[in-house]
């Protein structure tokens, strides 16, 4: 799987908004962003002109692909899947097959600090899906499946963070603490999802 090699801090000034992708260190005063809202480099320096258009649409698609930790290859397929389904107004459905990816979802259930961390969690083999092993972050769940910590994983430094911070769950999960097990109750709908984007954008970005 391909990998995001740039300094991730280096990515929330160059947008110019928090992504949280360093788990804690986002929420302390540690966080790059609050010491400089510059964008890094020494062009960085001066402020933030008014942006265009294509500009807006662009970093609205950017934000969303860092937030997630999608490559740009793999973003497109999964927009290209919400469009070609007429149930859902294609911004909703591109956001809730983002949701729905086994890394978001171990985030979101407050068994990992960020989602790259849960990343790692699905690549070391520590997860299961349905009493099956899972190592494919991008996996996407459904309905009533059950999703545990194998035994090895449930003393990881990481995992035990997490949980120690008790995050607000969305409604669509269910998380089992002692168990080390979340529920999927049903599949996220907009109004469920809390990330700060604008969909539309990046619905028109696509369509030009």
């Amino acid at each position: 799987m391909a990998k995001q090699t740039k300094p991730k801090c280096r990515v929330c000034r160059r947008l110019g908004i928090k992504l949280y992708l360093k788990g804690e260190r986002c929420y302390s005063s540690k966080c790059a962003l609050e010491k400089k809202f510059s964008p890094p480099g020494m062009q960085g320096m001066r402020r933030r002109g008014k942006a265009s258009d294509y500009a807006l649409h662009l970093w609205e698609k950017q934000k969303l692909r860092k937030i997630y930790g999608i490559m740009e290859k793999q973003f497109k397929l999964y927009f290209e899947k919400a469009n070609a389904q007429r149930k859902i107004p294609t911004g909703d459905k591109l956001l809730e097959i983002l949701e729905r990816r086994l890394d978001n979802v171990i985030f979101r259930a407050g068994l990992a600090v960020s989602r790259s961390s849960a990343r790692q969690l699905v690549n070391h083999g520590h997860i299961m899906v349905n009493n099956k092993t899972v190592n494919i972050p991008s996996y996407q769940v459904k309905p009533n499946d059950v999703i545990t910590l194998k035994k090895r994983a449930k003393n990881v430094p990481q995992v035990l963070q997490a949980i120690e911070n008790q995050p607000l769950i969305p409604s669509w999960l269910t998380t089992d603490y002692e168990n080390f097990s979340i529920t999927v109750n049903t599949n996220p709908t907009r109004d469920q999802i809390d990330t700060p984007i604008k969909e539309e954008l990046i619905v028109e970005f696509y369509s030009k």
